[in-house]
């Protein structure tokens, strides 16, 4: 392992000493993507650092045991350093794990890498406490409060009945509004169109998207032009089938939606044939897949593979990388948003505070926040208004650790048996045989 000099080393700020790992489960219902089925349970990792003079910084990021061994590996490397030499962090976990190369990222359609998770772990919840050091937000740090809050848009699934949790297939028949609705099936257009109207009605959310890549495109592209006759033209739709389409299919379909879609997520594989949908359609393309490091822009540059690159500060490294990437993305014509995967409300601040942050945000962020029911912070499950969450002015993060929560739910996760996410598995509870395939129609 390449080693740091001493003189980097300082002495004069606060000093971690205890890094804390803890892996929970979350009550997920059976939503269907392009690899599978949802578990009943969704996976994340809770990470605490604790400085000399007890201040806590947390953070969250998937659930997966690969990982979650990977961070104890970290321990070493990190008890003993300031919170605020980010640089030299990043520096000491690169030199011990390696780099890593935007093909690690894998084919499915949540991130595999581990050192963009182990770092965005680590730095936020160092970011929590220079937030509290300094008495600031973190949307301050970095680099200031462009807006007071952040929209987000509506994530609708195809699923079958079932609230998840122990009850997976099941449902609670006492469960009313949103909470209902969660639980019900939504396998056509016409049940697509209801899980909007009850997500948005409980949310107020001004845009919507659909996640596909789970039935002929057919089916898919009539529930978009359903959400188009039920919302009308003022709420921008998007759809995302995961990278699962042809290049002529991409093209096919991308053509006819073209009047009602504000933009089409990953329909195709790899840069080089999103560049070529993106030649035939009018529609912006956005992706999450083709272009997911910084070492995947100067192609995607080259050979114009996209419009707008969601971005992730879990999967990019952290919220400053993210940062720099919006610079990128300035610099090059692309816009940029949000990408999103389950997640409960610590994952959530950080992304409040980083579209605070970025200097433009010209469409609603992704969260699947309205799925999960369970949370790990002390003041509960955040509000939305009108479809947006109001920036946090406290220092730091702004949320803090329910430690009766974080128990129950790690109980979660040790009774639920499961160690990382394997959506295939689980549809073959559903459909026997069922297996993923990078591309289906």
């Amino acid at each position: 392992m390449t080693t740091i000099d001493s003189k980097f080393l300082k002495q004069n700020g606060p000093r971690i000493k205890q890094f804390i790992i803890t892996p929970i489960a979350v009550i997920d219902p059976p939503l269907l993507n392009a690899a599978g089925l949802h578990a009943p349970y969704a996976l994340r990792t809770i990470v605490e650092l604790i400085t000399d003079d007890n201040i806590s910084g947390i953070s969250e990021i998937p659930g997966n045991i690969s990982i979650d061994e990977a961070l104890e590996q970290s321990k070493s490397l990190i008890i003993g350093r300031d919170p605020f030499q980010l640089n030299e962090i990043r520096y000491v976990l690169e030199s011990f794990f390696g780099k890593e190369t935007a093909s690690q990222r894998g084919y499915t359609p949540w991130d595999q890498r581990k050192l963009v998770h182990i770092f965005s772990a680590i730095e936020v919840a160092c970011l929590d406490i220079i937030g509290k050091v300094t008495g600031r937000p973190i949307v301050d740090i970095l680099g200031g409060k462009m807006r007071d809050a952040v929209p987000f848009s509506a994530y609708l699934f195809y699923k079958h009945e079932g609230a998840g949790g122990e009850l997976g297939f099941g449902t609670d028949a006492s469960a009313t509004g949103w909470a209902a609705g969660r639980q019900a099936s939504a396998l056509n257009p016409a049940q697509i169109v209801d899980q909007a109207k009850a997500m948005c009605n409980e949310f107020g959310f001004k845009s919507i998207k659909l996640k596909g890549g789970v039935f002929e495109p057919r089916v898919e592209v009539d529930s978009v032009f359903a959400l188009r006759e039920a919302f009308g033209a003022d709420v921008p739709l998007r759809i995302d089938p995961n990278a699962l389409w042809t290049v002529e299919t991409s093209i096919k379909y991308g053509r006819e939606m073209e009047s009602v879609l504000e933009y089409l997520e990953d329909p195709t594989r790899g840069q080089a044939n999103m560049a070529e949908v993106r030649k035939a359609v009018k529609t912006p393309l956005a992706t999450n897949m083709c272009t997911t490091a910084f070492d995947d822009i100067p192609h995607s540059i080259a050979i114009g593979a996209e419009d707008i690159i969601l971005s992730d500060h879990h999967f990019w490294g952290g919220l400053k990388s993210s940062m720099e990437l919006s610079k990128i993305c300035e610099t090059f014509g692309r816009g940029l948003s949000m990408h999103s995967n389950s997640h409960l409300g610590i994952s959530l601040a950080a992304m409040v505070h980083l579209g605070a942050a970025l200097p433009t945000v010209p469409y609603a962020l992704d969260t699947h926040y309205p799925w999960q029911s369970d949370e790990v912070i002390t003041a509960g499950r955040f509000k939305f208004e009108d479809g947006s969450v109001a920036v946090s002015n406290e220092p730091g993060l702004g949320v803090e650790l329910n430690r009766d929560e974080l128990a129950r739910l790690h109980q979660n996760y040790l009774n639920c048996g499961l160690t990382k996410r394997d959506d295939e598995v689980e549809m073959q509870k559903v459909e026997p045989g069922w297996k993923f395939k990078t591309v289906r129609w």
